[in-house]
């Protein structure tokens, strides 16, 4: 099972291996309190990307296009979030405060489509 998550909201037993997924990190957030298991910002969206999406919801439908374009130059990265998967729960975490319009919802259907 893939499951997303704000980076600010605590840890729970139920995360399975917390994976974070964003190109930085987030502020305020000491390593000990994110409780990482794994850091994969090769798989987050490209610089250009982030920057022009802006969290702009308007730019949402767009930004899920491109980003699913660049995630299929990554399949590496993706099948092994595939397989890790297949071991137990994964938790994807990011910084947003968009809950709805962010990385990791495209990631996570990424994962769950292919």
């Amino acid at each position: 099972m893939v499951q997303i998550k704000r980076i600010y909201e605590e840890r729970s037993d139920t995360d399975g291996r917390r994976i974070l997924v964003d190109r930085l990190w987030p502020r305020g957030i000491s390593k000990e309190r994110a409780a990482i298991d794994l850091w994969m910002k090769d798989i987050a969206p490209s610089v250009e990307l982030r920057r022009w999406f802006g969290h702009d919801p308007s730019r949402w439908e767009e930004f899920r296009a491109r980003y699913r374009r660049e995630l299929a130059e990554k399949e590496n990265l993706l099948s092994t979030l595939r397989e890790m998967e297949r071991g137990g729960t994964v938790t994807l975490i990011y910084a947003a405060k968009d809950m709805d319009h962010n990385n990791a919802v495209v990631l996570k259907e990424a994962i769950e489509t292919g």
